[in-house]
């Protein structure tokens, strides 16, 4: 059975992109869904060109 995360965020520029090389370090088979509220920082950006 696959796995999913669900990441909610809103302005998590800087541990975004820690956080999901480490998340799929640990973890190969893993489906991420990361829901973003519309941040003025950049994450929803981030995470559409990932």
């Amino acid at each position: 059975m696959k796995q999913i995360v669900i990441i909610p965020t809103y302005n998590e520029f800087n541990n975004i992109q820690k956080l999901i090389p480490q998340v799929l370090d640990l973890y190969s088979d893993l489906d991420i869904l990361i829901v973003d509220d519309n941040s003025p920082d950049g994450t929803g950006k981030y995470i559409e060109e990932l």
